[in-house]
């Protein structure tokens, strides 16, 4: 493992346990081509693939067909403008008004570990996890050094990759219009696609396509990663399932505009780019600065998109999750927002609290409507102190009662959004996002806070820090429940408009940054209406993230199994909704919701003082539940047994121990079949030679049934089992724990 590079043919080699992904340094000039990622390779001999050996196909010995080079040649880094007629990676406008922009190889580096990127996420490794590639490319007409950083995982097979552009000065300013993190080629074999696409509610549903010529793509221009599309693009062997087949994915570690794109060339090369959307995007990159692009996460299966999936949630468990929360089991909360939306008082929170704490339940999370003069989502953004017309006694009076029921307290806050009618907007309206002498657009009748004004920052921050001082506040909810518009600032001039939806990003980031660091022990949870910013860059300062504002269960099998294509299951908010659902008006079993919130950080989102007696009977089993199993769903390894996205009938997924010595089996039946009282399962996962012991959990018992099955692994993943129609009463729900004996 590790990283080498092989003077005599120009080939750099990085490989992590079971992949490999090798450039070569071409032709005199230095050209920076992609020669191959895949599986695990003994040596550097595959000069062939990127034809240059093949002359005269390169310009040192073919100049008047440059062209036809430089549209075939699989670039690491393509720059704009020079022959290359498939999409690019990097564009300018220089100071004379050309755009063409050339990537050449000046020098490398190789080193232990991995640098961080200033001011943004990113994955960390220690010297032993870890290296890191610097190739140094340099664009001469331009003035410009370009660092493309290669970073090879020793214990997950992913390689993270990001940009650097350094402006030498030699010609002043420089504009970057495109900069993007990553580009991968690929040879002429036929591939699918999958995308996560959706909407409010209906966040990261799975769409898998053929790849045919022409670009496919995905991107944001809402400043959020957003409902509707995702930073990642699969791309896949056309035979390849969740066990089988060749599979790559890639994800983009930034939380605003984005493109994820895969382009089938006239040659039958795949390209695939990545990086943040050029368009709006233009940063003044002025004489000895450096721009710095987000960073690409890049992971190979060779195992099917099962694989790639617990691929990416070793990785983000282990290089990308700082919180403290991380390997913990996260308490159980109750949140009020669909028990009381913005009818509620201290008294009510109380009650609330008092009745929860008796049956197990750990944390209340006290949502939107306690400040300023807010009684709908009309008012009051901006304006972070209470209104004690609502919390008699304060604040603090509040938090100290429910911690007297052993309870912690958490709240809600949205800061990046500011109201019109609010005190803040009336003394600042220039903070708001907008464009001079244009009515700026409202949803949920709210503005976006300016967070590329430093002034607003430090203002915003001080809001937040002393709500959480002032009382013992243990949980934060942060939301963001619009996308920008009117893109203008009052305080970039009128040549760095452009650098508006990337400084709003890092203003965000600050603002993370300085809360994890002032408040190591604050549990946080992000939040954009919903699932509008569940991505890798949110990741690195929170350990969970709400899924949707769907809590519907059946809903929640296609948005969760969507999510846990890339992300650890520990990392999703899940709670047990109220019935009939406030989304869909869909009525499910208790029981059924508590197994799909189990796939997740597990709550509830409902009145326990006005539910029926008998489902407020079945929450102590309930929590009970989470404390057995949850530390197997946080840490284990991620199956996909069944999709109901798929078959439309049911739905089942696996955890595995890493030490192979338990599993949890999770079952769904959607929709039931006459006659049809079992279903034949296959699971995954296990040691073969192992001897297991099958037990169904009792939700009406709280406890494990009988041993139902003792068998070895080899027949429980080759021959299967059939799952017992018995679904105790009206739960449509199973859970199977499987032991080692």
């Amino acid at each position: 493992m590790g990283i080498a590079y092989f003077e005599d043919s120009r080939v750099f080699k990085l490989d992590t346990p079971n992949s490999t992904y090798m450039i070569k340094i071409a032709d005199e000039e230095g050209f920076i081509l992609h020669l191959y990622y895949g599986r695990k390779l003994s040596d550097e001999k595959v000069d062939d693939l990127c034809r240059i050996n093949q002359h005269p196909f390169v310009p040192s010995k073919n100049e008047r067909d440059r062209c036809s080079f430089m549209d075939t040649a699989p670039f690491e880094y393509p720059g704009h403008g020079l022959g290359d007629y498939r999409d690019d990676a990097f564009s300018v406008l220089n100071g004379d008004g050309y755009s063409a922009t050339s990537v050449l190889f000046k020098d490398y580096k190789i080193t232990k570990g991995k640098p961080g990127i200033k001011g943004l996420p990113a994955t960390f490794a220690g010297e032993d996890e870890c290296d890191t590639l610097e190739i140094i490319a340099y664009d001469k007409v331009n003035g410009l050094e370009i660092s493309l950083f290669y970073s090879a995982f020793r214990d997950v097979d992913a390689i993270a990759r990001s940009v650097k552009i350094h402006n030498t000065g030699k010609y002043g300013c420089v504009k970057l219009t495109k900069v993007l993190s990553s580009c991968t080629e690929f040879y002429g074999d036929e591939y699918d696609t999958i995308f996560l696409h959706g909407t409010w509610a209906r966040e990261r549903n799975i769409d898998r396509e053929h790849l045919g010529y022409g670009k496919h793509y995905v991107s944001s221009v809402r400043g959020e990663s957003s409902h509707q599309e995702h930073p990642f693009i699969g791309l896949l062997s056309r035979n390849a399932d969740e066990d089988h087949g060749d599979v790559y994915g890639f994800n983009f570690v930034y939380s605003g505009n984005f493109i994820a794109q895969a382009e089938k060339s006239q040659f039958d090369s795949v390209r695939v780019l990545m990086g943040i959307n050029p368009v709006d995007f233009c940063w003044n990159l002025k004489s000895g600065e450096d721009f710095e692009a987000p960073e690409v996460i890049s992971v190979y299966s060779a195992n099917g998109i099962g694989e790639m999936s617990r691929t990416f949630h070793d990785l983000y468990r282990k290089h990308l999750i700082r919180s403290k929360y991380r390997d913990m089991k996260r308490p159980i909360l109750i949140n009020n927002w669909e028990a009381t939306y913005f009818n509620f008082n201290t008294e009510k929170l109380i009650s609330i609290a008092k009745e929860a704490s008796k049956l197990g339940i750990e944390l209340l999370v006290m949502d939107d409507g306690w400040f300023g003069h807010r009684e709908s989502d009309n008012s009051s953004l901006g304006d972070w102190y209470v209104n004690e017309e609502k919390l008699h006694g304060g604040l603090k009076y509040l938090v100290d009662e429910v911690n007297k029921l052993g309870m912690k307290f958490g709240i809600w806050m949205e800061p990046e959004m500011i109201s019109p009618d609010s005190e803040l907007f009336r003394a600042h309206p220039d903070w708001a996002v907008q464009i001079p002498g244009v009515k700026p657009s409202m949803s949920r009748e709210q503005y976006v806070l300016d967070l590329t004004r430093q002034d607003v920052i430090d203002y915003t921050f001080g809001q937040i820090e002393k709500i959480l001082k002032s009382a013992n506040i243990e949980y934060l909810k942060w939301d963001m429940n619009r996308q920008l518009t009117d893109l203008g600032s009052a305080m970039l001039s009128k040549e760095a408009q452009g650098e508006l939806f990337h400084r709003y990003c890092l203003g965000v980031y600050e603002l993370q940054e300085r809360l994890v660091t002032e408040f190591p022990d604050l549990l946080i949870e992000n939040c954009s209406g919903g699932g509008a910013r569940f991505d890798p860059g949110m990741l690195y300062y929170s350990p969970q993230i709400w899924t949707s504002d769907d809590m519907d269960p059946v809903e929640r099998l296609k948005i969760q199994q969507g999510t846990a294509l890339i992300y650890p299951l520990s990392t999703m908010g899940a709670h047990v909704c109220d019935c009939p659902n406030h989304s869909t008006g869909r009525t499910t079993p208790f029981y059924t919701r508590g197994y799909v919130a189990l796939a997740g950080t597990f709550g509830y989102e409902l009145d326990v003082t006005r539910i029926s007696e008998e489902d407020r009977k079945r929450i102590p089993g309930q929590v009970a539940m989470y404390h057995k199993y949850n530390p197997l769903v946080r840490t284990g390894d991620y199956y996909r047994v069944a999709s109901y996205n798929d078959n439309k009938e049911w739905d089942c997924w696996e955890v595995v121990a890493k030490d192979k010595t338990e599993a949890l089996v999770t079952i769904i039946n959607v929709v039931g079949r006459v006659n049809h009282k079992a279903r034949l399962i296959k699971l995954k996962g296990l040691d073969p030679h192992k001897t297991y012991s099958l037990r169904y959990y009792n939700p009406e018992t709280g406890e494990e049934d009988d041993e139902y099955l003792k068998a070895k692994g080899d027949s429980l993943m080759y021959a299967g089992i059939n799952m017992v129609g018995d679904y105790h009463g009206d739960c449509k729900g199973r859970l199977l724990h499987v032991l080692e004996v």
